[in-house]
């Protein structure tokens, strides 16, 4: 089935037998049609978009019967309201299914309020073009995770149905059952006690900040494990920063930055989560401070990426360097031991 004719009418025939009974018709096309999503299936038959013979059938449990031919007709994916531009962006890896892009700092992921152009999905859509055969029904690409604007890094999209549904649960899981990993890397103020740790505190909106998130009583569960990859040393030769790996089980809204701040080791230029630690600056080395100064961000990126391709299932692994800004702050930190 391809999403970018003008429309579409895929015809199948389902033989049901005697052991199977009657099947409702929406998981016989959910089974028969695995490149739509089983909302997507569901809101073409509600449509009148699915008929047995000549005769629409809205009703998604509907029981279908030996012999029966559905004929589904899809319409073309609409245009998206968000209109392309053109952005550059370097691509990693992509195919008729995916695009996996490492995110520059400062570029916004979806179009919001004061962001309504000049973001990753405005950027997707001039780039990929017809390839987007529509999730949903709409020409959009497929935003399964996000970082933050001022996050770099590996993001991976979907640029179909199928390939949406198959994302979106592999994230959902958190490879809890499957061997998706999700790797960052940040700078962070001090040196945690331990060589390796994990983070179990719970994350909700901030009680008088709305944009904020915070650890808080009640709030959706959330974990995150970190490992000190180096130590960096200040101006007076005693450990003032370090380079941790982090990896999440749960990926929550600025999860890494509200937990390595809730454990007293807040991210070099967090503005947002770390603004008492400004003070801290002054013990680094003078270049150091003008690598820090000059960055004008968090000091965090999404270095590593491995899931499984949605179609073909086979593990793929991806790994982006540090972008310029975060090696020129690393190299001044190392000149400084």
């Amino acid at each position: 089935m391809q999403g970018s004719s003008a429309h579409i009418a895929q015809k199948l025939e389902v033989t049901v037998t005697g052991d199977e009974g009657s099947p409702r018709l929406d998981r016989v096309l959910a089974q028969h049609v695995p490149d739509l999503s089983r909302s997507r299936l569901k809101a073409l038959i509600q449509q009148g978009a699915v008929a047995i013979g000549s005769h629409p059938i809205r009703d998604p449990a509907y029981h279908v019967h030996k012999g029966d031919t559905i004929i589904i007709d899809v319409p073309e994916a609409a245009d998206p309201r968000p209109v392309g531009e053109s952005i550059a962006l370097r691509v990693v890896y992509e195919d008729d299914d995916i695009i996996v892009i490492d995110k520059p700092p400062g570029l916004v992921v979806h179009p919001a309020a004061g962001h309504e152009s000049g973001t990753l999905v405005n950027a997707l859509i001039a780039h990929c073009g017809t390839s987007l055969s529509g999730i949903g029904g709409v020409r959009r690409p497929g935003i399964v995770h996000r970082l933050d604007k001022d996050t770099s890094g590996l993001m991976v999209v979907a640029k179909n149905d199928l390939a949406h549904q198959a994302l979106s649960a592999q994230f959902a899981d958190h490879g809890k059952t499957n061997e998706m990993q999700r790797g960052y890397l940040a700078f962070v103020w001090g040196v945690p006690d331990r060589t390796r740790g994990t983070i179990a505190a719970p994350l909700d909106r901030h009680p008088h900040a709305r944009e904020k998130m915070a650890v808080r009583e009640g709030g959706r569960d959330a974990v995150t494990h970190y490992e000190v990859r180096r130590t960096f040393a200040g101006r007076d030769g005693e450990p003032v920063a370090a380079l941790l790996a982090c990896s999440l089980e749960t990926g929550r809204t600025h999860q890494i930055r509200v937990h390595l701040a809730h454990i007293g080791h807040p991210l070099l230029g967090d503005a947002v989560y770390g603004p008492h630690f400004k003070t801290k600056a002054s013990h680094l080395a003078p270049g150091a401070q003008a690598a820090l100064a000059a960055l004008g961000r968090q000091a965090l990126h999404a270095y590593l990426l491995v899931l499984e391709h949605p179609r073909t299932v086979e593990l793929l692994h991806w790994e982006a360097s540090l972008p310029e800004d975060l090696l020129l702050l690393e190299g001044a930190l190392e000149a400084a031991q």
